[in-house]
């Protein structure tokens, strides 16, 4: 084939291979882990002295406080991330997350825990209760549901700045509308909740960024209707 009938192929830019991404995306969710870690780490020491007498919930739910904006800046870290290795900054993303967020993201996560810490006192206090035996189903239905609402609620206040109460309807309307993304977020609870049984309290939170990742992938629907439909 002569030189003028010859096909150019285009060149290729250092960082654009798959093997540049998938260096990016390792890089990105460890640096993501350690700052999530960082922003937990007060709490997680709180939660080690207090240890698992049930009695201890509602001041462990006050060690769990920083975990809401620490979700909330590493969804955003992990939605923003580069996928070019030599545009890498997921730290710089995690600390503007963690900055843009922390506030919305309290006024959700803060109000959830309370309720999440009465369920489940009431539940592991269920025998001096005298309530019949279906109370307590209804209780881990409720709870569930809590978990599930709250999944939402965090992409929604990661993703986009509404105000809070705005913010729970949406999460809400989109625990029925699109079930598979509740479907998808149950599973992750599940994983998460069977990492914990199974092997450690702190094994979901070193796989913490690998399963907001997946989360974020099962809420695409959500996050693409909210935008086309709820933003300007």
């Amino acid at each position: 084939m002569s030189a003028a009938g010859a096909v150019r192929r285009p060149s290729r830019v250092f960082g654009d291979g798959p093997l540049s991404r998938a260096c990016a995306l390792v890089h990105t969710l460890l640096t993501i882990e350690a700052l999530l870690l960082a922003t937990l780490a007060p709490g997680g020491a709180g939660l080690l002295l207090l240890g698992a007498d049930p009695g201890n919930l509602p001041l462990a739910a006050v060690c769990l406080v920083p975990a809401g904006p620490g979700l909330a800046a590493a969804l955003y870290a992990v939605h923003h991330r580069s996928g070019d290795l030599t545009e890498l900054r997921p730290a710089r993303t995690y600390l503007r997350g963690l900055r843009l967020n922390s506030v919305a993201a309290l006024r959700i996560w803060v109000p959830l825990l309370a309720w999440l810490t009465v369920i489940t006192y009431t539940l592991t206090h269920f025998a001096v209760t005298g309530l019949p035996g279906w109370w307590a189903a209804l209780l881990a239905v409720i709870g569930v549901g809590s978990l599930l609402w709250g999944a939402h609620a965090l992409v929604l206040t990661a993703l986009f700045t509404f105000r809070a109460t705005d913010t729970a309807r949406l999460a809400g309307y989109f625990l029925l509308r699109h079930g598979r993304a509740t479907l998808g977020a149950a599973s992750l609870l599940i994983v998460a909740g069977a990492a914990t049984l199974w092997a450690t309290e702190v094994l979901p939170l070193l796989l913490a960024p690998l399963l907001l990742l997946s989360l974020l992938h099962t809420s695409r629907p959500i996050i693409t209707e909210t935008q086309e439909e709820f933003t300007a």
